[in-house]
């Protein structure tokens, strides 16, 4: 028999072509119609396919369609995915007027059918995102027996999903890790569907970065990368990929990447997958306040906070780097005191943070206690780097140089075993801190020296300046005893340029050549020959050396 274009639609579908399938799908059905189910495969294509206005209308087809031949648990289906995707796209009113349409055609329903445990679904996500996780692992447990009963794979994987959520956000991880490596045993071996397939992935390494679990988090974003590569033309879902990737680019100090990846995920989300919106705008949030970019920071947290969801904790700590440090504290006090378990632990380091800049040693004590309380020494690496961390910052600022050393050297090689270069240069300059009020300035000056090329690489700018403000406080001291208190000498910058001042003051903002060349329109080679010039007019050894002089003679901008 001849083939057909709705052979050829059904054929691209199975094969991830969803382009193609969409285009097929549509010639058959100007030709001679769709039935129900291939309705709703259209609906499902248009959906990844990142054109929401089409997929929500073959949607309300197919659920026609259902009504107009009896399936009436199939209609419910139906209008219980409309209730969802209508809510992601913004639109609450006709997605609360699909709810009642799904409940009232299940009263209708003689027999149960899985179209029950599919109505449990946007309650248990009402409850779970609003503040009531209990109720929500109770909504999911019964839509998981739903599925079980009638045997529907989407189903049972989306209550699994469900419940490990649910659990990590309860204060349990161990726990809902377990359950959602089971999810996802059933998604890679390809049992579920796309639309839910998607879900699970970006829903379970989101919950991966709730629990602190970097090698989960590695592991799945590898697979979600492979997932969304095998469908390149798919739009849902790939922006998450690339936020989910900013974070580890992140985390490993390839901010270039990250940026990259963000500015990707940014272009997904207005094309289709609005649920990258909040990643993608507040990691490039991140970014930006690691490099001392403030205001364009909080441009970009105030983007995030578009989708409803708070920037936190880095508006707040963007806030303390503005000096703004009781708005800061009061803004984290207010977070933590609404906060669910898991939320609530991963603001504590920020927490720490902000309370030790407001001298409130007490509340910074409280709260790297709770931050340490569950965690265990066979624990997840980045939970046990992170309590070790703040450990070492409150007990120094107890005066208890001895044990903040142990702590800080012990968090330095968990985020060194992470290879997290912020993370580590941070424990050295606490380390450094540590050695130097225990009266050993060299093994401090060892530190500091590290942790400023550290973050001379990383470009990350008010890190770079404590160090060396701490570098100057220390070299200033040791030649006050040395010399009596004598003048230091002259600085050699009568030597240097206006030019080349200008670009000893960007080397010392931590920028790197290209983006030198970038802000004063000059090529590489150029800039490159300028930095040779500045080091041999001051006798310096190395960028790093010619940053600690700029900041010293306060020649920074």
């Amino acid at each position: 028999m001849p083939v057909t274009a709705l052979d050829l639609g059904r054929s691209a579908f199975s094969e991830h072509r969803w382009s193609d399938a969409l285009d097929c799908l549509a010639r058959a059905d100007t030709e001679g119609g769709l039935p129900p189910e291939d309705i709703e495969v259209a609906a499902s294509v248009a959906m990844l396919l990142g054109k929401d206005s089409e997929g929500v209308a073959y949607l309300t087809r197919a659920h026609d369609e259902y009504v107009t031949v009896g399936d009436m648990a199939a209609a419910a289906r139906c209008a219980t995915w409309l209730v969802l995707f209508l809510m992601d796209i913004g639109e609450p009113a006709r997605s609360s007027g699909w709810m009642s349409r799904a409940k009232h055609l299940v009263e209708e329903l003689d027999e149960p059918t899985e179209a029950e445990g599919y109505l449990l679904i946007p309650s248990a996500l009402g409850a779970l995102y609003g503040g009531n996780p209990e109720a929500s692992n109770e909504l999911f447990g019964r839509a998981l027996a739903v599925g079980q009963r009638f045997h529907d794979k989407d189903l049972m994987a989306l209550g699994r999903l469900g419940l490990g959520t649910a659990s990590i956000t309860l204060g349990f991880p161990d726990k809902g890790l377990e359950i959602l490596d089971e999810v996802m045993v059933s998604v890679t071996a390809g049992e579920v569907s796309p639309i839910p397939s998607g879900i699970i992935y970006c829903s379970v390494i989101g919950s991966c970065r709730l629990a602190f679990d970097v090698q989960r988090a590695h592991e799945w974003t590898a697979a979600l990368e492979r997932w969304c590569g095998d469908r390149p033309d798919m739009v849902m879902f790939s922006g998450q990929c690339q936020s989910h990737r900013a974070e580890l680019f992140i985390l490993h100090g390839a901010w270039d990447d990250a940026i990259a990846a963000v500015h990707i995920a940014q272009d997904r989300s207005r094309r289709g997958d609005p649920e990258a919106a909040w990643g993608a705008w507040y990691l490039q949030g991140e970014i930006l306040r690691l490099k001392g970019q403030f205001d364009e920071a909080s441009a970009a947290y105030a983007k995030a906070a578009e989708t409803g969801f708070e920037a936190l904790p880095g508006l707040a700590l963007v806030l303390a780097g503005q000096q703004k440090v009781s708005q800061a504290q009061a803004m984290l006090r207010r977070a933590t005191a609404g906060s669910d378990p898991a939320n609530r632990r991963r603001l504590l380091p920020a927490v720490v943070d902000v309370e030790l800049a407001a001298g409130d040693l007490k509340a910074a004590r409280a709260a790297a206690d709770e931050l340490a309380a569950p965690v265990l020494e066979t624990g997840r690496p980045l939970e046990r780097a992170l309590a070790a961390q703040a450990e070492a910052q409150v007990l120094l600022a107890e005066g208890k140089a001895g044990d903040a050393l142990v702590a800080s050297r012990k968090a330095w090689r968990l985020w060194y075993s992470l290879e997290a270069p912020y993370g580590a240069a941070t424990c050295r300059v606490l380390t450094g801190r540590a050695c130097s009020e225990l009266g050993d300035p060299d093994s401090a000056a060892m530190e500091f020296e590290a942790a400023t090329a550290e973050f001379a690489e990383l470009e990350a700018t008010p890190a770079l300046a404590e160090v060396l403000g701490l570098s100057a406080g220390r070299d200033s001291a040791g030649a006050g005893a040395e010399g009596g208190g004598g003048k230091r000498s002259t600085p050699a910058t009568h030597e240097l340029t206006n030019r080349e001042l200008e670009v000893l003051r960007l080397v010392a903002d931590g920028k790197a050549n290209k983006s030198i060349a970038r802000e004063l329109y000059l090529s590489e080679k150029t800039v490159a020959r300028h930095v040779s010039n500045i080091l041999s007019k001051l006798s310096l050894p190395s960028r790093v050396a010619a940053t600690r002089y700029a900041f010293e003679h306060h020649l920074t901008n």
